[in-house]
Order: structure tokens, then sequence, then C-alpha cells
């Protein structure tokens, strides 16, 4: 089985190298392997069902959660509003109304 991408055109499973570009020799479409690169490393956050989760997304908790160096607990329904997704440990920046900035794990929500 080739490793190679199909052709973003003609979707061709017959690619091949050619230097710094990938070729389809059906269609004669060329383009950067500079690019495909890039597509097959884009991240996809993803809530605790599947769903795909996007900057701006409002959440809902689904666990009782507690917050490190505090006695206070976000509990289960909270609703997050204006998520920003991040990489690291905690997939999720945000301000919980009553705690404040939080960094939560894309594990313990569902997008609402």
């Amino acid at each position: 089985m080739s490793t190679l991408p199909r052709c973003p055109q003609c979707n061709s499973e017959y690619t091949y190298e050619d230097g710094a570009q990938f070729v389809c020799p059906e269609c004669a479409h060329e383009w950067p392997r500079v690019a495909a690169a890039a597509e097959e490393t884009a991240r996809v956050w993803r809530d605790a069902h599947g769903n795909v989760l996007q900057d701006g997304d409002s959440v809902t908790v689904i666990k009782d959660l507690k917050v490190k160096g505090s006695s206070a607990v976000v509990k289960v329904g909270t609703k997050v509003r204006n998520i920003r997704l991040v990489d690291g440990d905690h997939d999720i920046d945000c301000k919980i109304d009553g705690i404040g900035a939080m960094q939560l794990k894309t594990e313990f929500v569902k997008k609402a």
C-alpha cells in the first residue's frame, strides 16, 4: 500500500514524487509536498462525544471538576461560552462565571 497522498483534483491513487512535489499521471496535476504535509498535520479537537470543536464554541462540562489549588468545584452542566482551543496538556482556555480563567481538557466537555 502506497503512503503517498491521492491526487486532490481527480482522487487518483497513482501519484508519484518528483523532487519537491507530487504529480498525478492521470490528470497531470502537480502540487507541493509541503502543502500535503500541512494537511496531514492539521489538528482537530473533538469533545467527549466526538463532535468537532472550534474557537468560539460553547461547551457544557460533563463531570464535576475540582479546581486545583482551591476548594471550588466546576459542577456538571456548567456552560462555558466562547472557548479558545490551544495545543498542550489542556486543550481549552476559557473563563467560567464565578471561578475565572480556566484550562479544560476536551474529554470532559460536550458541545452545547
